[in-house]
């Protein structure tokens, strides 16, 4: 019988997002791939640890436990490896337990060619070109930025997201940067205050989740006891006047979020280490500065050099 992947929610995740690739990473960089291809064979058996992305997609895959009707969450495996070495990281995701079983191993085809045949709504990698690709080619992808990052045995699953050029398209940005002028730039957004902003790479990725948000506050009208896992947070450097423009872009997306923090030139770590996401999203690799928050670059939009 055909699955409908079309019908899923996927999320797609490179191994080296998915485990901390380790020595068999430092192989490859320094050796090349006929080491790496021996080193992964040598340690079949041997499980790989949890990489950044690992809590998020074991919290992601929840969804199948509290949705199993519809199990709409689909993960699949997008990688480099070759089928050999890619019997190592089907052997660590069946140790660590979780419900993976598609993959594709592409060697060294690039991955972003099977983005739209797979149905992927996100594309988690840590090969930083491979992620470039995609965001050129439109494609919703993401770089995860190595950190250390202690997971934990909490079962909620908290997302952060910057907003410009990460949910929105990068206008108002393209307008800031081509004046110099934050005067101007919160002018444009006044004036603009009503008119929603065209969507960025994340925004289908949000609406998803949003989705299930949604979903889980009709489960808990029902049954109050009903422990939500799902959080969403728009961390943004826009402060008053310029914030309008967010609140009314979302409405008119039809999207609601748990919370929306305006800093207006506060650092956002400081936010983000009280909030604690299994992942945060931003289009500038300056403001991805901590260690300790799983973090990923959306490279996109005219901080990133786009025309």
């Amino acid at each position: 019988m055909p699955f409908p992947i079309e019908r899923k929610f996927v999320v797609a995740i490179s191994s080296s997002a998915l485990f901390d690739a380790g020595e068999s990473g430092r192989i490859f960089d320094t050796e090349g791939p006929e080491a790496y291809r021996a080193f992964q064979e040598a340690h079949l058996h041997e499980p790989m640890e949890p990489g950044v992305a690992f809590p998020f997609i074991r919290r992601i895959l929840r969804l199948n436990d509290l949705f199993p009707d519809e199990h709409p969450v689909e993960v699949v495996i997008l990688s480099r490896n070759f089928p050999e070495t890619g019997l190592r990281v089907f052997n660590s995701i069946k140790a660590h337990g979780l419900d993976i079983t598609r993959a594709a191993f592409c060697g060294n085809r690039a991955p972003y060619e099977f983005l739209a045949p797979f149905n992927a709504t996100l594309f988690l990698s840590a090969n930083e070109q491979d992620v470039r690709d995609a965001v050129a080619r439109g494609l919703p992808a993401g770089l995860v930025i190595q950190s250390h990052c202690e997971d934990d045995s909490d079962v909620q699953l908290r997302l952060a997201f910057d907003f410009d050029a990460v949910l929105a398209d990068d206008e108002s940005e393209r307008v800031y940067k081509s004046s110099g002028s934050l005067d101007t730039f919160n002018q444009h957004e006044v004036d603009k205050h009503e008119v929603p902003l065209n969507p960025g790479p994340l925004k289908e990725f949000l609406t998803k989740i949003a989705y299930f948000q949604k979903m889980e506050a009709k489960r808990f009208k029902q049954d109050p006891v009903y422990e939500k896992i799902l959080t969403t947070s728009i961390v943004t450097a826009r402060s008053a006047p310029a914030h309008e423009r967010v609140i009314n872009t979302l409405k008119g997306w039809g999207i609601s979020v748990d919370s929306v923090f305006f800093l207006g030139g506060i650092e956002k770590k400081r936010i983000l280490e009280a909030l604690k996401p299994h992942l945060f999203f931003d289009d500038q690799i300056a403001h991805l500065n901590s260690t300790t928050i799983p973090q990923v670059h959306i490279p996109f939009g005219v901080a990133n050099g786009s025309c």
